[in-house]
């Protein structure tokens, strides 16, 4: 119940302050926006750009963790994800808000049966997809820090829309992350689960060394094959 309350309220104060309180749009804004999506990067602030691609990185992030989530969820985790790519936080807070938390009886029961690893569950999982996803968090960070101009991005930030907002998604979506990774570490194996949820609230890099490290999920077609023999 405090999920839906706390979530759902971050979300309406979002929403709201995205539409009333947040600078006007700028006449630049859609052209910019294709320009970054197209790759036509020339005579865009670096860390523009960083930060935009960064929203994409961030998608990803979360589909590992709630993709799997919503394998034990009856609310359709896949369309929320997906519509992260476009909106990010908009679409992430509702998922978190509504699905439903697990007893510890069901947590325990789908550790030892395991979830269905096929498909892009098995992709989602790897965790040579989470050393792709440091590596690129990585190069982006060190290019929009090294090369931004950052007179220029405060600038725009407190004129435009879209980067003001963009911005402000980007910092939620981070902050977010632990609560997505704290369901995530309940259905694995862990030999010290504290720690890593402790890791977890390290930005950014917190929830990327995570997919990296984090013990591959039991695979629920093996176990069952396991015993039939």
């Amino acid at each position: 119940m405090w999920n839906k309350i706390v979530f759902g309220g971050l979300w309406l104060g979002f929403v709201g302050y995205a539409f009333l309180l947040a600078p006007p749009d700028r006449p630049d804004t859609l052209p910019l926006i294709i320009n970054l999506s197209t790759g036509k990067w020339t005579g865009i602030n670096p860390l523009i750009i960083a930060l935009f691609n960064l929203m994409g990185i961030l998608p990803m992030v979360y589909a590992c963790l709630i993709l799997i989530d919503g394998k034990i969820q009856k609310l359709p985790a896949g369309v929320f994800s997906a519509i992260s790519f476009g909106v990010g936080a908009f679409a992430i807070l509702p998922y978190l808000a509504i699905r439903q938390s697990l007893s510890g009886v069901e947590v325990e029961r789908i550790r030892s049966n395991g979830i269905d690893r096929g498909g892009i569950i098995k992709l989602i999982d790897s965790r040579w997809l989470g050393v792709a996803l440091t590596i690129g968090t990585s190069i982006l960070l060190v290019y929009g820090i090294t090369q931004g101009n950052w007179p220029d991005f405060v600038r725009q930030w407190q004129t435009s829309r879209f980067i003001h907002v963009m911005s402000l998604d980007f910092c939620l979506l981070t902050l977010l992350l632990p609560v997505a990774i704290s369901d995530d570490i309940n259905l694995r194996h862990f030999t010290n689960p504290q720690t890593i949820k402790l890791l977890s609230w390290l930005p950014l890099f917190g929830a990327l060394i995570y997919l990296c490290t984090r013990p591959n999920l039991i695979d629920a077609n093996n176990r069952s094959s396991q015993k039939l023999v």
